[in-house]
């Protein structure tokens, strides 16, 4: 569906998948393994682009609903498209870093859960910090739920991708899970840095899209969001 001009989002994939379409298309977060499918064919179908027209995949984190299709998209495109991560999350995606799971039953299911769906192994193209422009989109460093969690903010639209770090359910701002989340404390830190920026439109990685005068709607929110001195 698209969200507003350019901004799309591919419906029934979960995590979220958001599509940018300009001179080529971006993607933001592949969802679950076994969802490339639904994703090729809404670039097809829905937008009447090309596969090889994807440029850059970008993950705002390494979790396994958020970069569980970045191999077959970046075959889809021919092999040209560039897969970027924050660095301290790459050793994550890349293999080198075994992902820490959940304690109790949280970390029971995902045990369950990695037996039909293993995770994505690949190199990332590019290597992100914060502050760097890709696509034309702002990296804002996000750490806490994983090290190297990401924000992107696209100064044109006043729109900003929140990956996990917040998600709307239609009725309640959130922080990140706690038992998903590394770090608590840096997460909430991270939730008042989103609140610094200034957007209109924010999209997670879960939940629907949060509009109009989402920035300050982050700002109330954060308020309340933990110690305040954490």
């Amino acid at each position: 569906m698209e969200i507003i001009p350019e901004i799309h989002q591919v419906e029934g994939v979960n995590g979220n998948c958001y599509v940018i379409v300009r001179d080529g298309l971006t993607i933001i977060d592949t969802g679950l393994p076994r969802n490339s499918p639904k994703i090729l064919s809404y670039i097809r179908d829905q937008l009447h682009r090309s596969p090889a027209e994807i440029r850059t995949i970008i993950l705002t984190h390494f979790h396994l609903d958020h970069a569980g299709n970045v191999t077959a998209l970046k075959n889809a495109s021919g092999g040209a498209a560039k897969v970027a991560v924050h660095e301290a999350d790459a050793a994550y995606v890349s293999g080198k870093t075994p992902p820490p799971r959940p304690k109790g039953v949280m970390g029971l299911l995902v045990r369950i859960i990695g037996i039909f769906m293993k995770p994505d192994i690949f190199q990332p193209d590019i290597l992100l910090n914060d502050g760097d422009r890709v696509e034309g989109l702002v990296c804002i460093h996000l750490p806490g739920h994983t090290p190297g969690s990401i924000g992107l903010l696209d100064e044109g639209t006043r729109t900003f991708f929140a990956g996990d770090t917040l998600r709307f359910d239609g009725k309640t701002l959130e922080g990140p899970p706690e038992q998903f989340t590394m770090d608590v404390d840096r997460a909430r830190q991270s939730v008042r840095k989103i609140a610094s920026l200034e957007f209109d439109l924010i999209l997670s990685g879960h939940g629907v899209p949060l509009r109009p005068g989402a920035s300050g709607k982050v700002r109330e929110f954060a308020k309340t969001y933990g110690p305040a001195g954490s």
